[in-house]
């Protein structure tokens, strides 16, 4: 081979040698660069354990009024991840009954549900849901730990909390209290009371409706669940035998009670532990502990226009005073004559975030569980004393306001939508 030949082959080699070389470079440069200007979405994205790429992903709709900042893309993208623990729990017990635990921002209240949920009887058989309103680090991290069943979290992507700038979130030209519109040259319709919208507020009725959409419609794991689901807060304590008991209140129910929509662990009136009779219990609907079926769920979404022109920010009084009268007859529950779960908190919703100014006696919640709540305690046996009249929010009651803003209204008329 000639002087010449031999020369121009290493000249092309090294110039070969040069451009890998560059690209080795700017390789590490550019992961260098992503590593260091990592964000929030990026960072609650970190991790997706399992492909997803064989898994039915639902796309959910995006509702309008909207423009969807990173974070919310990216809570739309983790919501679509499969359950935890599945090398732990590879398969679900037949029949069983899910649980949907909704939780806000109060870690001290988070951390408790979940011990007592620890020692339910069976509750590793079945899968829980945790639904957040929004993104909290440290809420993410109490579910993280969670090793006693398969787990799921849902995050809210149009939470007003990861809106800072705009609505759902505080917007720049909102109306506060009770300005006048055109006075203050500002954006919103008020309530009933004349007072605008608090996004940290009507965030309540927010999540709650567009976690039923999502659960019952919108995932993966539940779209096609036939039975009954358990939903739960965040300041529930459960009792250990609540599962059993509500797995045997499930199969009662058409037998004992045709009239009754749901089952519930707790009485209704939260401050009652259950009158401790030998019989089941049929009363209105409580909102600790409550579960119902998809056939339900179907009469309650057909009330979307109700539910979301109902103006009170409380999604379970719109409940009781809108949606469940319109059902054409009465709505009843059924539930053990001991309750199964206590309502612990002592405060509003959104307040005592802090684990210094948690609203609780001391900081602790001293709730004594008798032998026998620690096992089921229902017997199929036992007859149906129903309530025919009760005290409560019945129809007609026209709400606490704080759900004027046609904005609201709209938002949650398109939650209705999302994956339909």
């Amino acid at each position: 081979m000639s002087s010449c030949k031999k020369g121009r082959m290493k000249d092309a080699v090294f110039r070969r040698l040069v451009s890998l070389s560059l690209i080795t470079v700017f390789g590490i440069v550019l992961i260098l660069i992503l590593f260091r200007s990592n964000t929030i979405s990026s960072l609650i994205s970190s991790d997706i354990y399992e492909s997803t790429e064989s898994i039915e992903i639902i796309e959910p709709k995006i509702p309008k009024l909207l423009l969807q900042n990173e974070l919310s893309l990216s809570l739309n993208k983790r919501n679509q991840i499969p359950p935890r623990n599945l090398d732990l729990y590879p398969k679900l017990v037949k029949d069983h009954v899910v649980i949907v635990l909704y939780v806000h921002n109060r870690p001290q209240y988070l951390q408790i549900v979940i011990d007592s949920l620890s020692r339910v009887e069976g509750i590793s058989e079945t899968l829980l849901i945790v639904s957040h309103d929004g993104y909290f680090e440290e809420m993410n991290k109490i579910v993280e730990g969670i090793k006693f069943c398969q787990v799921k979290q849902i995050f809210a992507p149009y939470s007003p909390h990861i809106f800072s700038n705009s609505f759902p979130g505080v917007s720049p030209r909102d109306c506060k209290d009770k300005d006048d519109p055109v006075e203050k040259q500002c954006e919103g319709t008020p309530d009933q009371y004349g007072n605008h919208r608090s996004p940290t507020i009507v965030s309540l009725k927010h999540h709650w409706w567009w976690m039923m959409n999502t659960v019952w419609d919108g995932l993966t794991e539940t779209r096609h669940h036939s039975g009954h689901i358990l939903f739960i807060e965040e300041d529930h304590f459960i009792y250990p035998n609540a599962y059993r008991n509500m797995q045997l209140l499930t199969e009662l129910k058409s037998k004992k009670c045709p009239d009754c929509y749901a089952a519930n662990l707790a009485p209704s009136e939260v401050k009652s532990r259950g009158e401790g009779w030998e019989s089941l219990v049929a009363e209105r609907m409580g909102n600790v502990g409550y579960a119902f079926n998809r056939t339900v769920w179907r009469k309650i979404h057909n009330k979307a226009a109700g539910f979301c022109t109902f103006d009170d920010y409380n999604w379970d009084i719109t409940m009781w005073s809108t949606v469940y009268p319109s059902f054409g007859s009465p709505v009843y529950t059924l539930r053990g004559s001991r309750t199964s779960a206590v309502h612990f908190g002592k405060c509003g919703l959104h307040q005592g975030h802090s684990r210094n100014l948690a609203c609780m006696d001391n900081g602790n919640v001293n709730i004594v569980v008798d032998e026998i709540d620690k096992v089921a305690n229902i017997k199929p046996e036992w007859e149906v004393r129903k309530y025919e009249h009760q005290a409560g929010y019945q129809a007609g009651f026209k709400g606490w306001g704080g759900w004027g803003d046609v904005r609201d209204r709209e938002l949650c008329v398109e939650f209705a939508k999302m994956y339909v």
